[in-house]
């Protein structure tokens, strides 16, 4: 993993126009990066040598100098770039999507609230009663996440299906909670599922990877993972790992908040599945 240009673009956006075009210089030609002097980066990136240096320090050097010796240092194999290509190998493509689960996980750390992460935790540990909500990959998100809730003797359910899911919502109340699961954040159903579960009275919840979409209108609490998703993603799988992230810090909170509790989960649970087990 180049680290070094990975770190280029996770701050990729906070540059102005010439520091990108240094960023983009690099990341497309990585086989002649190191070798370079400042000047010659500068005059083949269109550039200036004191972007160059405020480029540097943006990335944590002190100056071009060590931004170059750190360059230099990364396994010339690395690959940076987030788009798959019919001639790479298996190994290349794997190394493009942990490239990309990277990322996506940095981008999520930067965005996501704190207070929402502990507003969630504090009214799933407190709910009476759990519905969990989520279409095509987000539903493979609502079970897992049921499922370490019921692990912490939560009363959850996931559901997939959207009759379903509209039945469930119209038993919630005031003291319960709707977790809606989205990437686009503008999944028909999950939000008018969310729209009828404020209504009832219940707290709404919301994981989604779009900013200024109709379910984070429609929820409560707002957890946010990596909205640059669909522009990076080599086969749309940071998505699905940043909101499994986030899924097992709320979860893990939740257990962690009692001491009973927690030991329960980790001994008692553990006692119960290891009888499903098939011994040699």
């Amino acid at each position: 993993m180049n680290r070094t240009l990975l770190r280029a673009q996770l701050l990729y956006s906070e540059m102005g126009s010439s520091e990108k075009r240094v960023a983009d210089y690099l990341l497309s030609c990585p086989d002649i990066r190191a070798p370079l002097s400042i000047s010659e980066l500068a005059q083949r990136s269109h550039s200036s040598e004191a972007t160059i240096t405020r480029f540097s320090r943006r990335l944590g050097f002190s100056g071009y100098p060590d931004l170059k010796i750190s360059l230099a240092q990364e396994d010339p194999r690395a690959t940076v770039s987030p788009s798959i290509g019919e001639t790479d190998t298996c190994y290349e493509i794997f190394d493009k999507v942990c490239n990309d689960a990277y990322l996506s996980l940095e981008r999520t750390k930067k965005i996501i609230s704190e207070q929402a992460l502990s507003e969630a935790s504090e009214a799933l540990a407190n709910a009476g009663k759990i519905v969990l909500i989520g279409l095509g990959t987000s539903a493979s998100v609502a079970d897992d996440m049921a499922g370490k809730l019921l692990r912490a003797g939560c009363c959850a359910t996931a559901y997939s299906d959207t009759h379903l899911q509209a039945v469930a919502v119209s038993f919630v109340g005031p003291g319960d909670v709707v977790v809606g699961i989205s990437q686009s954040g503008a999944s028909k159903d999950v939000v008018e599922a969310l729209r009828s579960a404020r209504l009832n009275g219940a707290t709404t919840v919301c994981i989604t990877g779009t900013e200024h979409s109709p379910i984070i209108r429609a929820a409560d609490i707002v957890l946010l993972t990596d909205t640059e998703e669909t522009r990076h993603s080599a086969l749309r799988l940071s998505s699905h790992i940043a909101r499994q992230m986030v899924v097992d810090a709320v979860c893990y909170h939740v257990v962690s908040r009692s001491a009973a509790l927690r030991e329960k989960y980790l001994s008692e649970n553990a006692g119960e599945l290891a009888s499903k087990r098939l011994l040699d």
